[in-house]
């Protein structure tokens, strides 16, 4: 993380900084003030002991990392790679760090949760909540279960249901890969040159992966048919960012990729559909992918896509959710005759 005069502002400077930015790239400032904080935060995590452990992955990596696409994403997303946070465990799985059985899935998730949130409470609370200090970011940290809320006192007024927190969600039921490292900069740093802002170089998950882990989500929301939670549309939205980036072409062709994917999903997110039937991911990466729900499942997620829209999260996005749900049918179409054309 660099050494950024940015944080060594008073609060008047920081504000007419990112008045500047906000003037040169047309991104709100309240959404550069909360970016500077994801990045510090990431900063943070990856340079602690523990980092080597961690893979930043989610949206926000797509965002952040791999440039894919234009919305604002609040939240980071953390693996804490299994095979460091609970060795005992492991020993007893696959190459994929999978436990061999169900009860075996059982006894992991029991043992993980408790052992994930002792982590984040004693571990990971204190090193974020002193080394945000240190950098000049003094902020309010809390631990609830196996996320960590940082806290801070805004410059601007965020809009809509935006806090002026960021969200640090960790798991620890997987090993993050495949995943690479990357530097990532504060969106206000190209428009201040002269100006240090925070920098990370987390391990990111890689993007084809984070496509599957979408598309078997919309999967899941379209079986189902019911309302999972406030901008559930982001994962429309960024499928189809994923694709015109090239990066949902080459996720489709790699068929280990989305296996594995299924596999892991398989063990420890098993779903039920609106009938009551258990939920096949492999199905899902094998030719039966859905992606475009129908009835009162579209229309939800279609006004909390004109939710996105009202508050600014979609940075220079005006894509209708018409063209939105036609461009998700044309990869479901393109998925599932990928496969069929592999048979």
């Amino acid at each position: 993380m660099a050494e950024a005069g940015y944080g060594r502002l008073s609060p008047a400077a920081r504000r007419d900084a990112l008045e500047v930015a906000e003037r040169e790239c047309g991104q709100q400032t309240y959404l550069l003030e909360k970016d500077t904080w994801v990045v510090t935060t990431l900063g943070v995590l990856f340079e602690a002991p523990f980092g080597h452990h961690l893979v930043f992955k989610g949206g926000t990596s797509l965002s952040k990392v791999w440039k894919a696409i234009r919305r604002f994403s609040e939240d980071i997303d953390i693996t804490y790679d299994i095979r460091g946070f609970a060795p005992d465990l492991v020993m007893g799985g696959d190459d994929e760090a999978l436990p061999p059985t169900r009860s075996q899935e059982k006894r992991w998730t029991r043992a993980i949760r408790p052992r994930l949130a002792e982590w984040v409470r004693e571990v990971a609370h204190p090193r974020v909540e002193e080394e945000l200090g240190r950098s000049g970011f003094p902020a309010r940290v809390r631990a609830e279960a196996e996320r960590l809320y940082v806290a801070y006192e805004p410059l601007f007024v965020p809009l809509g249901p935006m806090r002026p927190e960021v969200q640090v969600d960790f798991g620890a039921r997987s090993t993050g890969e495949p995943h690479v490292r990357r530097t990532v900069v504060c969106d206000a740093a190209a428009h201040l040159p002269g100006l240090g802002f925070p920098e990370a170089r987390p391990a990111v998950m890689l993007a084809e992966r984070t496509f599957w882990e979408k598309a078997t989500s919309m999967h899941v929301y379209c079986l189902q048919g019911r309302v999972r939670g406030e901008r559930w549309s982001r994962h429309w939205h960024d499928l189809v960012r994923l694709d015109d980036a090239g990066i949902a072409a080459k996720a489709l062709v790699d068929r280990e990729l989305a296996q594995s994917v299924a596999r892991h999903k398989g063990m420890f997110f098993r779903e039920n559909d609106s009938n009551r039937q258990r939920i096949d991911y492999h199905a899902a990466v094998s030719g039966n992918l859905r992606l475009v729900p129908s009835g009162t499942a579209q229309e939800a997620l279609a006004e909390d896509y004109a939710r996105m829209h009202s508050i600014g999260m979609l940075l220079d996005e005006d894509e209708p959710f018409d063209t939105l749900m036609r461009r998700c049918a044309l990869i479901e179409e393109r998925a599932n005759a990928a496969w069929a054309t592999d048979q």
